[in-house]
Formats: structure tokens, sequence, C-alpha cells
């Protein structure tokens, strides 16, 4: 499979590639940025990666990669900086989106794997925009169940790995917890409502923390494992495995028109299912206001126009 990382320069790119070639999968890479140098430093040393047992092939290229490609992933984004929000990236990377998925041709049969922020309004607009079938167009999600899962292992006091749960919604601060779902070696678990609250506390403030680091970094080693492992069930198909993905919908949970972060299936080459699971009415109404935030927030892209994008 080639699968052609935009952005690869940047620390979520990199780590995307570095995890690709550790994976099983005997993957041709590409790393495609406007930062040259950057591109060749990285697979001069990724190289090396290969001469220690890691498989596949690394290489930087350019534009011309993009339309050979079967997945793309999108981690190019605007510099980072101190906010509450990943909202304040929008229209900063909804054009750094479109000047790779408008070097895409007519007729692509590709996966586009976005893990650009905000990720739920820019996989909306580019699947509208693009006219690419919905269910290859995906956005990766996958942190806000991990960072969940974190939390309720801190107020549980338990060793990581030991939970599961899961994250729907929008990425960012309308993200619904089900609670409901939470298991713990596959044993259904209850949490109190001050765990409850604990964890809230926990999730809904992860960013700003991070963020007011003012590292310049994002969460680089989580991204490259997650998004290498999805790029890996998508290659070969994961039918019996549940992600969470940004995705268009067109009428589950009786929303249509928007992505949003759901439970799918991946088939070899797209979403294989989306999985619409019983919600409380709690959490179908914060699934709704999740979905006209983001219908909101891509109405404001309406009057980007190609030339703006490139």
């Amino acid at each position: 499979m080639k699968v052609v990382i935009a952005g690869g320069a940047g620390g979520v790119g990199a780590s995307v590639a570095f995890n690709l070639l550790l994976g099983p999968g005997d993957d041709e890479v590409v790393l495609l940025d406007r930062r040259p140098e950057m591109v060749t430093s990285h697979a001069m040393d990724l190289q090396q990666v290969l001469e220690q047992g890691a498989i596949g092939s690394i290489r930087g290229g350019d534009d011309e990669d993009l339309p050979g490609a079967d997945i793309v992933v999108v981690a190019a984004s605007a510099p980072l900086t101190v906010n509450e929000s990943r909202m304040v990236y929008l229209d900063a990377n909804a054009r750094i989106v479109a000047g790779v998925t408008d070097r895409l041709p007519a007729g692509w049969d590709g996966v586009l794997l976005v893990v650009t922020n905000p990720v739920d309004p820019l996989c909306t607009w580019v699947q509208q925009r693009s006219g690419i079938e919905r269910s290859r167009v995906l956005g990766y999600t996958l942190n806000d169940s991990l960072r969940l899962r974190t939390g309720i292992g801190r107020a549980l006091g338990l060793a990581p790995g030991r939970v599961e749960a899961w994250m729907i919604g929008e990425h960012g601060n309308l993200a619904v917890p089900l609670f409901d779902r939470v298991s713990v070696d596959g044993a259904s678990v209850r949490l109190s409502d001050d765990q409850r609250a604990e964890v809230k506390d926990f999730i809904g403030n992860w960013y700003v923390r991070h963020v007011g680091l003012d590292s310049g970094r994002s969460s680089t080693w989580t991204s490259g494992l997650g998004v290498a492992r999805m790029v890996s069930a998508i290659t070969h198909g994961a039918p019996d495995q549940v992600w969470p993905a940004s995705v268009m919908l067109a009428g589950e949970y009786g929303i249509e028109g928007v992505s949003l972060s759901v439970p799918v299936s991946l088939r070899a080459g797209a979403a294989g299912q989306i999985l619409e699971w019983e919600l409380t009415t709690e959490q179908r109404q914060g699934l709704q206001n999740a979905a006209d935030f983001v219908r909101e927030a891509v109405q404001g892209l309406g009057d980007l126009t190609s030339a703006d994008a490139n």
C-alpha cells in the first residue's frame, strides 16, 4: 500500500511514518511537506529504522505522489499556539487541507484520513467539497477515547490498558463520554458521581493544560501510533474491531450532513459500517449539540474558494 503523509515533516506526521514502518504492513511510506530539508532529514533517519528490522520503504515525495496514493494521511497544520479551542485553527487549516485534497484527481478511490484539527468541521467540509464517498473520508479521533480511559483508570486506581471506554461527538469541548459503556478487563463497571466528576475534569481540561505548556507540539506519540494502527486496519480490514472515527452521517443517530466521531468498523479501503449504539436522552442531545456546532462552523467556510485554499 502507498501511504502519503501530508505534513510528514511535522511531529505527528513523522511519528505516523515511524509507527507504520514498525507495523505489520509492507507499506510504501511517502513524506510530503513544504519543508524539504526536514523531509530529507526524517527519511535519512528512518532508513536506519529499516536496517533494524522494520519493513516497508520510506522516502520524500511531492504533489505528484498524491493521485497514486491508496491512503492520504493529512497531518499538516498551522503552527500551534496557546489557546482554549482547536477551532482557532479552522480557517488556516482548511486552506492547508484543501491544498492537499485539491490535488487529488476526480474519481480518486483512496482513503483520506484527516488528523488536522478541528477534525470534524474539516472532514465535513472536505467531503462536501471533494465529493469523495463519505465512507472514505475519515477523521482520526481515537485520542478522546484514550484520554477518557486514562481518566477512568486514574479515578479507579488502575494500571493503563485495563479500561475500555468511548467518546463520541465533536473532537473538542462537545465530546460525549459514554459512561454506561465502561468496562475493566471486559467486565462492566459503574462509576460513582464523584468518580465521573473527576474523569470529566481530567478530559475536559486536558487540551487546555497541554497547549498551556506552550511547548509548540501536539500529541505526537499518541497520534502517531493511533493513526498507524488505523491505517493498518483500513489496509487489511478490521470488521471485528470498533474504532471511534469522524465520518459523515447520513441519518445515523438522526443526524444528516455532518461528520462526527461515532463507532465504526473498518473494511479494506473504507469505513465498513457505522454502529448505532443505544444512547441515553442526554447522550443523544450531546451528539445533536455537537452536530449543530460543527454545522455552524462549516457554514463559516462557505466563502473559501479554491484559489484561497491554494
